[in-house]
């Protein structure tokens, strides 16, 4: 029975199309945004290397997380629990999904919906696909919505 849905959510088209998908197949069900906050990124932007950039950054990533679950919220008139987590995106949802994140207060969950593809550039074309290895490392099904 799947009760407990986990949304991997970065508010790109795709991840839109997999939380879309999610509130239309189990919208009376519990379901949870998680935003990864991937720490590798700080080290792209401007500012980092001087003392405080780090924190501007880290702070502004929660920010842009708070202000994506707030603009699902209002655009699916479906209500979300959310979750920010820090880590590479695939261990982490993985992580989250199985209950062993240590960010993250919640039980593990029942299903995985993600994206066929997220954020886009050097980091996707380096490490390859987040929802491919999701779905081959999650302990619970998962969802990859096109």
């Amino acid at each position: 029975m799947t009760d407990r849905i986990l949304v991997a959510y970065d508010g790109t088209p795709q991840a839109e199309d997999a939380l879309e998908f999610a509130a239309e197949e189990w919208g009376d069900h519990e379901i949870t945004l998680l935003y990864v906050i991937n720490p590798v990124e700080a080290g792209y932007s401007a500012g980092v290397g001087i003392p405080s950039g780090g924190e501007e950054w880290f702070e502004q990533a929660q920010a842009d997380a708070d202000e994506l679950f707030a603009e699902a919220g209002e655009t699916y008139g479906v209500e979300f629990r959310t979750e920010k987590a820090i880590g590479r995106p695939p261990q982490t949802i993985v992580n989250v999904a199985a209950g062993e994140s240590d960010e993250v207060d919640a039980p593990a969950y029942d299903h995985v919906v993600i994206g066929s593809h997220g954020r886009t550039g050097v980091s996707r074309m380096l490490l390859g696909s987040v929802a491919e290895k999701v779905v081959r490392e999650s302990p619970v099904p998962v969802t990859v919505v096109r």
